[in-house]
């Protein structure tokens, strides 16, 4: 029953009928295609998809030849054999820079400042060895448990011992390019070992193109574009024939559709989180956020198993209705940010627009494995916060089905 190639741009509910009606535009037409279901999943994930996020650049037009982002990447650039300058220190950038070395005549990574990277292996030696000798059920479980265990260990102690983490960090990627390379300069950031995201290098291929010398690292700021590539801050200029933005993308709130609920156009940045999952005063909607520090499966997951006991105790309650709600004694939370502690820059443009998070539990969306399983795996779906209800004309009815026309 999957619609491809359908946005969702309106999803209106009713109390009285126990429904949504949801809008969707098909294709890359203005027809509308429309749905009705009683509960909504949302898995559209937290970026924009549209369009990446690129800075105001002084003299862009000035430059004369192709400048990409790499959302709106064109399969039909030629980049072999011409100077490619990628602007930007994120995943994104650190991705490309390999790739595009293997044919392009040379490739810059300009960055404003540095960002930690971790070289790992894109095979799991551990994983493949007991696939061999174990069920394939067995195998899987143990392995997720050492992948989950090794991951939390880390992020845990970049809380607890930040200098000890920064010192093993950059001591890997001097073994990788050497003493004499400037690591001071080109990956020791401002901030401490996850107070943003890590960037993962598999098998070492950023750091073998700097090596071979067909890339190399700048960390400066940018004055201006000009006509044959970018002068910087200091005064040196960069040329290129292509100029790549990996300059980041920017965060959507459920899809960017519209929600309503009972002919009130929802604000979820006036609403509060219900363990990183539901939203205050938003009836019979779970969405998927992931985790910013760890894999973001791990929390999809989480998330998937607590819709279905929701969805499981509804029907054995004969509810069709559910909402969380704030209690009495939850009226004066201190207010958090949905993500706290994290100084990106792509979610600090955006933090404002998002749920706020509380000072307890369930108005907490934690970003931490451990105590997520605690409060969604584990934790009871009959708190006194949920809401469940039945108005009179859903009682008698069918259950709301799903319904796209092909």
């Amino acid at each position: 029953h999957i619609r491809y190639r359908h946005r969702v741009k309106k999803a209106a509910w009713s109390s009285e009928r126990a429904a949504w009606s949801i809008e969707a535009e098909r294709g890359s037409s203005s027809e509308t295609a429309a749905c009705t279901c009683n509960f909504v999943l949302m898995c559209a994930g937290y970026y924009n998809y549209r369009q990446g996020f690129t800075p105001e650049f002084p003299g862009r037009e000035r430059f004369n030849g192709p400048i990409i982002h790499p959302q709106e990447w064109d399969e039909k650039l030629d980049y072999a054999g011409k100077r490619v300058i990628v602007i930007g220190s994120g995943a994104t950038a650190m991705t490309l820079v390999p790739a595009l070395a293997k044919t392009a005549n040379h490739v810059v990574l300009l960055q404003r400042s540095p960002t930690y990277v971790v070289s790992r292996p894109d095979q799991d030696r551990i994983a493949n060895f007991l696939r061999q000798v174990l069920p394939t059920r067995w195998a899987y479980a143990i392995t997720r448990w050492k992948n989950v265990a090794f991951q939390q260990r880390v992020y845990r102690r970049t809380r607890t011992d930040p200098e000890f983490v920064k010192k093993r960090l950059l001591g890997m990627v001097r073994d990788e390019l050497g003493p004499d390379y400037d690591i001071a300069t080109h990956f020791t950031p401002r901030y401490n070992p996850w107070d943003q995201r890590l960037c993962l290098i598999p098998n070492s291929d950023l750091f073998e193109a700097l090596r071979a010398g067909r890339a190399s690292m700048v960390t400066d700021q940018i004055d201006a574009f000009t006509e044959k590539g970018i002068r910087l801050k200091s005064g040196r200029e960069l040329e290129a024939d292509i100029l790549v933005t990996a300059t980041g993308l920017n965060l959507a709130i459920l899809g960017e559709a519209q929600f309503w609920v009972n002919g009130k156009l929802v604000d979820f940045s006036q609403t509060w989180s219900y363990k990183g999952l539901m939203y205050s005063d938003v009836p019979n909607l779970v969405a998927t956020f992931g985790y910013i520090n760890a894999s973001w499966t791990l929390r999809a997951d989480l998330t998937s198993q607590y819709a279905c006991r929701l969805l499981n105790h509804m029907v054995a309650r004969g509810a069709k209705q559910v909402t969380p709600r704030l209690r009495p004694g939850d009226a004066n939370m201190q207010q958090r940010p949905w993500i706290d502690g994290f100084s990106s820059g792509y979610l600090r443009r955006a933090m404002h627009r998002f749920p706020r998070q509380g000072d307890r539990e369930p108005w907490v969306n934690p970003q931490n494995y451990r105590s997520d399983k605690a409060m969604i795996r584990c934790g009871a779906i009959e708190d006194g916060v949920l809401q469940f209800t039945s108005p009179l004309a859903a009682r008698s009815g069918d259950p709301v089905a799903a319904q796209l026309p092909a």
